[in-house]
């Protein structure tokens, strides 16, 4: 039996990108649902229910959302679990996206085309799933391409082709992390790279920060660090924010979160891509609180139960997220992190693989070893704080061969 007064959520997904959204609705005196595939999963501690179940499998989700009469449902970081949420959201009537915006927003092809209908500024195209056809098509972009899967997030699958030699071997790494077995060829896109992280009310959006992106550029662009404010200058600022919204409102999501993806050319800002969802990276579950003072994650659990939560800003802050970089081998060693913790502005300090993992090159965003977070007045200062920090912390690597002491520096 569920306690009378206590209004029920479910959340899918109950990893560690999740588990602040879990936590959350407990504050607020919820009774959580958490969905995980992974018995394991460390969310399950936190929640009320927990139901093994994937969070794509969109017809056990919606069997059960009606079984524990849910008053809302939501996910945090991740995109697939989005189309299950948008199918609860219309066979309950409960307030989030519609099918067809979360369909948009997790197939890159659809969405560059909802967004091209709309004039919104995007990158050339095409999309196969052939290689003969791809192989023709690559020649209608200059020497230089990115190659993407149609429908996966965290950069998994992603390359920037540079040589023939490197045509081929592209095409099969992102038809191996595309679920539909659908690729992307898109004109690669020079310029630096910002987030905007954005809560739309009954089609109102509005935005709550601009976030400085940091990668380790080709081949794959994975993420290695965030900081806001961004800083650009208030024209360039506006013409994000432009861009953002126009985006955001053609695709449809009129109730919720929404990370949107943009690169600021030489013409003017251009999308990546937008998830219907909360940003990952400890962007929306961090940076945006320690910048701004809005609790974000509180506010579109809010608006999962049709409530409407204040979006204003509290203050305007700087800060900061860098992860580690490190050689490839076998952890031997971690030290400093307890001195680092100590330095002021350090909010969080967290590993996720330990002495004994194996660490690989970074070619997607599970290989990453840690990450640093701070705050500050202005987003230089968060910067060099966790700077700062990551220069106490030592981490030995190990190979066959020989073992390595290494001092942890971003990039």
């Amino acid at each position: 039996m569920y306690p009378f007064r206590m209004k029920r959520i479910m959340i899918l997904g109950a990893g560690l990108l999740q588990l602040p959204a879990i936590i959350k609705a407990k504050e607020l005196g919820l009774y959580v649902i958490a969905v995980d595939i992974d018995p394991m999963a460390v969310g399950f501690k936190y929640s009320d229910e927990s139901l093994l179940v994937s969070t794509i499998d969109t017809k056990k989700i919606i069997t059960s959302a009606c079984k524990k009469h849910i008053d809302g449902i939501m996910t945090l970081a991740t995109d697939m679990p989005v189309r299950a949420v948008s199918e609860v959201v219309k066979k309950l009537s409960l307030v989030g996206i519609s099918t067809e915006t979360a369909i948009c927003t997790t197939n890159k092809y659809k969405m560059r085309k909802r967004l091209a209908l709309n004039n919104i500024p995007i990158p050339a195209y095409y999309k196969t799933n052939n290689i003969d056809e791809y192989l023709i098509k690559t020649k209608l972009f200059n020497d230089v391409f990115i190659v993407k899967p149609a429908d996966n997030s965290g950069s998994r699958g992603v390359s920037l082709v540079r040589s023939e030699q490197e045509i081929e071997q592209a095409f099969y790494y992102a038809k191996k992390h595309s679920g539909s077995g659908e690729v992307l060829i898109e004109e690669f896109m020079t310029g630096r790279e910002v987030s905007v992280e954005t809560l739309s009310v009954d089609g109102k959006v509005s935005i709550l920060a601009i976030t400085d992106k940091l990668t380790t550029g080709a081949p794959f662009f994975v993420e290695m660090g965030h900081s806001q404010p961004a800083q650009f200058e208030r024209s360039i600022i506006e013409k994000i924010k432009k861009v953002a919204i126009d985006a955001v409102l053609a695709l449809g999501i009129e109730n919720g979160a929404s990370h949107t993806e943009i690169i600021v050319t030489e013409t003017g800002p251009k999308i990546v891509e937008i998830g219907a969802r909360l940003g990952g990276d400890n962007i929306t579950t961090h940076l945006v609180p320690l910048s701004t003072g809005i609790d974000m994650v509180g506010c579109s659990i809010k608006i999962a139960l049709g409530e409407k939560p204040d979006v204003n800003n509290k203050f305007n802050r700087g800060s900061a997220i860098r992860y580690f970089k490190t050689n490839t081998g076998i952890i031997q060693s971690i030290s400093g992190v307890e001195k680092a913790s100590l330095i002021k502005g350090i909010h969080n300090v967290t590993f996720v693989k330990d002495v004994g993992d194996i660490v690989n090159n970074i070619n997607s965003s599970s290989d990453r070893v840690g990450f640093v977070i701070a705050s500050g007045q202005n987003a230089k200062e968060a910067i060099a704080t966790c700077e700062q920090a990551m220069d106490l912390i030592k981490i030995s690597i190990s190979n066959q061969c020989e073992e390595t002491s290494f001092q942890s520096n971003n990039l």
